[in-house]
């Protein structure tokens, strides 16, 4: 599990993916803010280590709310949910309340090593995607489909409003906000790549 992610290798030896799968998930697209400025300020080294940490630390906020690690890209890591898992206790939103938690808590550790405490956004959707093996020399199991380009929009837009949590209204519908959740919208937006505007709305905990 810590080598291939949650589940990954016993999918493989039983071929669970050998022939593509329609499945309906939840993906959410976290990244650092300011990562470019970050990068330059520290030098490589540091900055691959302060990633390292990063990654490190939001992991069992990840873990304890069924999320499944997809894929670190650079300064960001996209997390999955079966539908049904995400939705139950809100257990999306949850994740990302409890990674913030999580940084908190390590607050003297960040100063201390990169005098910054690293902050971070999402944005968040859901869709039908196929998932599959790909690869002839280093086999994976990726999943494709509108939903992961989507998601990743939604959250490069929360630079634009000023937010730090994004979802789409489609998704947020499927939702039962808690009196500790609160959420406020953005309005309809215009995503690069996109026919049609999707109503957007930031998320907070209260």
């Amino acid at each position: 599990n810590d080598k291939f992610g949650r589940g990954v290798l016993w999918n493989f030896i039983k071929g669970k993916y050998h022939s593509p799968v329609e499945e309906t998930r939840i993906f959410m697209f976290v990244d650092l803010v300011s990562s470019t400025q970050i990068a330059e300020k520290l030098g490589n080294k540091k900055y691959h280590n302060l990633l390292r940490d990063f990654f490190a630390d939001v992991t069992n906020a990840i873990i304890f709310n069924n999320g499944d690690i997809y894929q670190y890209v650079g300064d960001e890591i996209v997390i999955s949910w079966k539908m049904k898992e995400g939705i139950e206790n809100n257990e999306c939103i949850q994740c990302y309340f409890d990674m913030m938690q999580a940084i908190a808590v390590n607050k003297e550790k960040y100063m201390a090593r990169y005098q910054l405490v690293p902050e971070f956004k999402a944005g968040m959707h859901f869709g039908k995607v196929c998932a599959g093996e790909v690869g002839i020399i280093k086999r994976d199991i990726t999943y494709s489909g509108d939903v992961l380009n989507t998601a990743s929009r939604i959250q490069g837009k929360c630079n634009e409003y000023k937010v730090k949590f994004l979802t789409s209204d489609e998704l947020l519908s499927k939702l039962s906000l808690k009196n500790f959740y609160s959420s406020k919208s953005i309005g309809d937006i215009e995503l690069r790549g996109k026919g049609q505007k999707i109503p957007l709305s930031s998320i907070e905990f209260t």
